[in-house]
């Protein structure tokens, strides 16, 4: 029995040291500092130096995997939120006005977002897919009056992160009403009337409160 079972508590254990990695990865990005030893990378996360290179070859393999975790935890959180929403233009309105409140929720995270910068409009994980995947489908059901998609998934990452900037620098700034407002002006500027737009921004959102449980 302990043969069979220790297979199991090996792969918790790298399970762990992986992951103790990768955050103390997303906590050195939230703080703008990539250019740091090996060795500071691995006492932030506690574990020993040869136990880094068991999961990653370099701290620029790990730095990547941090942010497209983080991508990644984004994008699902927002998947989950919407997954039972028919229109389009409802879901991308509630995923920009979910992020735009999580950057205050989950601020370090939200930090290494920033700290991307504008390549995330270009990242095929996270956010970046999903918008672009909500608003082609708005366009479609002639809802967005769009020209260029890939200019509008510009002009959203480009709001969404000024934004969270925005929130960061003025910490007695309203999240919500801040994302609502700027919600609703892309909504305007995508086609959609005045009074559909501020409708589509003054639909109840998931309980915050509830938020952490959906995606581990």
């Amino acid at each position: 029995m302990a043969e069979r079972t220790a297979p199991g508590r090996v792969d918790r254990r790298r399970a762990r040291t992986r992951t103790a990695l990768v955050e103390a990865a997303q906590r050195l990005l939230a703080e703008g500092r990539t250019d740091v030893p090996i060795l500071e990378i691995t006492e932030l996360a506690d574990i020993g130096v040869g136990s880094f290179y068991n999961h990653f070859d370099s701290k620029e393999e790990l730095f990547r995997v941090a942010v497209a975790e983080a991508l990644e935890w984004w994008g699902s959180l927002m998947d989950r939120l919407t997954a039972d929403i028919d229109d389009p233009a409802v879901a991308f309105t509630q995923s920009f006005r979910m992020t735009g409140r999580l950057h205050r929720r989950h601020p370090e995270l939200s930090r290494v977002l920033l700290n991307q910068g504008l390549e995330l409009a270009r990242s095929e994980r996270g956010l970046a897919p999903r918008a672009f995947q909500d608003i082609r489908a708005a366009v479609a059901a002639g809802r967005f009056e769009v020209e260029d998609l890939d200019l509008a998934l510009a002009t959203t990452a480009a709001a969404a992160l000024a934004l969270g900037s925005l929130l960061h620098a003025q910490p007695d700034r309203d999240d919500a009403h801040s994302a609502d407002l700027l919600a609703r002006n892309l909504l305007r500027q995508f086609g959609l009337p005045a009074d559909e737009a501020a409708r589509i921004c003054s639909l109840d959102l998931p309980d915050l409160d509830e938020v952490d449980t959906l995606v581990g």
